[in-house]
């Protein structure tokens, strides 16, 4: 018994004294001023952190000879030339590059160190500037334009210098007290906006991807192609589990290779139908990204669901969860869509890269769409507007939940075609094959008439495939004319 004790005994110091290392661990590679700062310590959600959006002034091309003479009609005298108080003189080739004007009317806006001021548009610039930016930004808190500060390979970062704007002010009087200069680049404390340089809206959805082949069934028929899609998609059989049915149901002998070209192939086919289809959008769109696995790396799916059809009327796949994809996703929602309905509402999660979306339609030139995002933030109800529109974020909540039940038997996608190819059927089944909770289960979300005549599912992919092709068929022509 003695034994027993003293062990137990040396065996406690033992853990005593590697829980005094692991504190010494902690409090010196640890940073515990930062978890004060932002929070991030609490075991509550951590809601997203989004800055509102820029106040954006869109660049006019002006002439300077024009805004004399409306100078001289509203006060009834011209515009005297600049007077140079300071005595710094001002080149003849210096001219305003807003509105043209001449030397004459160039004000030294800095003493001599370069910059100047057009006395009549106002415009402040640099020598040898060229004033061809389709938008100015500038800061929501302060009022001043924002610097361009970083170019990278998709985005400009744009940032607010102002020193004293109350942003700035705010986040520095967050910081911890004793914190040292050199740590406070540790910290976000300006404002800072990200241009996106990639246009988005000249990409091409309707591509047919590189891979896309014809059918060539060779020793099988259209009907074995049929039944190896209804038991991949509509039952979720992995491509070998697929093959194994084939030939212990069937006694077709197929091999797990050809179930993946027949699905590849056929995703390529109907995805045209499946996004060009009228779907009658409503005024109420709900959007939620879902992560899945590629090759072992995370990637993402996106999903834009109409809240009152429950039809899926945008879908992206990305390996990022950038702006870029929900742009693309937003394009494929309203590409048959010139005006938004009445009293329309998008309604999403408090992610930042939505509200930046909406901004990007907003700003096109051609048939451009103004909207807001609605965002519920949270795991609960901290605000009324979560409170609101939380059962619309649970409808897009169970859709990931329904997609991710026949994505798990996959075990993550071996590569970026199976993944294009797979959610692609998935998104046609569920619109157009599977039963759907609001039709009491007997019908799907979407009837087509000449699937609704057909009694059983590999003559329904059959038909599915047909209807692609004459979409294909239809886009080519409508090209061509």
């Amino acid at each position: 018994m003695n034994s027993i004790i003293t062990y137990l005994l040396l065996y406690n110091q033992y853990l005593l004294k590697i829980i005094f290392q692991l504190l010494l661990f902690i409090s010196k590679y640890i940073p515990l001023k930062q978890w004060v700062f932002d929070d991030t310590h609490s075991p509550k959600y951590n809601k997203f952190k989004v800055d509102k959006l820029p106040i954006i002034k869109k660049f006019y091309k002006q002439d300077y000879s024009s805004l004399l003479k409306y100078y001289l009609w509203k006060y009834g005298k011209p515009l005297k030339p600049a007077q140079r108080r300071n005595g710094h003189s001002i080149s003849e080739d210096i001219i305003c590059p807003l509105c043209g004007a001449p030397h004459q009317y160039i004000y030294d806006n800095n003493g001599g160190k370069g910059q100047y001021k057009c006395k009549v548009c106002g415009q402040t610039f640099k020598s040898g500037e060229h004033v061809v930016s389709p938008l100015k930004l500038i800061c929501p808190y302060c009022g001043h334009a924002l610097v361009p500060k970083k170019d990278r390979k998709h985005f400009i970062v744009h940032k607010c210098v102002n020193q004293n704007c109350s942003y700035y002010k705010h986040n520095l009087s967050q910081l911890p007290k004793d914190l040292t200069p050199e740590e406070k680049c540790k910290y976000k404390l300006h404002y800072i906006y990200r241009e996106f340089t990639v246009d988005f809206f000249s990409m091409d959805l309707s591509k047919l991807p590189s891979w896309a082949t014809n059918f060539k069934y060779r020793k099988q028929s259209a009907y074995i192609m049929g039944l190896c899609l209804t038991y991949h998609v509509n039952l979720g059989l992995s491509l070998r589990k697929t093959a194994q049915a084939m030939k212990e149901i069937h006694n077709v002998d197929i091999s797990h290779t050809m179930v993946a070209n027949y699905a590849r192939t056929a995703a390529a086919v109907i995805k045209p139908f499946v996004d060009n289809y009228n779907y009658k959008i409503s005024d109420t769109l709900v959007a939620d990204e879902t992560y899945i696995k590629i090759k072992g790396i995370k990637g993402y799916v996106w999903f834009i669901m109409d809240a009152i059809s429950r039809s899926i009327i945008g879908y992206q796949v990305s390996d990022n969860r950038g702006v870029g994809p929900c742009i693309l996703a937003m394009r494929m929602t309203f590409r048959n869509l010139k005006e938004l309905p009445e009293k329309f509402r998008f309604i999403a999660d408090g992610y930042s890269a939505y509200p930046l979306a909406a901004q990007q339609f907003a700003l096109r030139e051609k048939n451009p769409l103004k909207f807001d995002i609605t965002q519920v933030l949270g795991l609960t109800n901290d605000d009324a507007v979560s409170a609101e529109f939380r059962p619309f974020k649970q409808l897009i909540e169970r859709l990931n939940r329904t997609f991710k039940a026949s994505y798990r038997v996959t075990c993550g996608y071996g590569n970026d075609d199976g993944a294009y190819y797979g959610i692609s059927l998935w998104v046609a089944y569920y619109n157009f094959l599977r039963p759907h909770k609001i039709h009491n289960w007997l019908r799907p979300l979407n009837e087509v008439e000449m699937l609704a005549n057909t009694e059983n599912m590999p003559a329904k992919w059959q038909l599915l495939i047909f209807l692609g092709q004459q979409t294909i068929l239809h886009m080519q022509e409508t090209q061509s004319a």
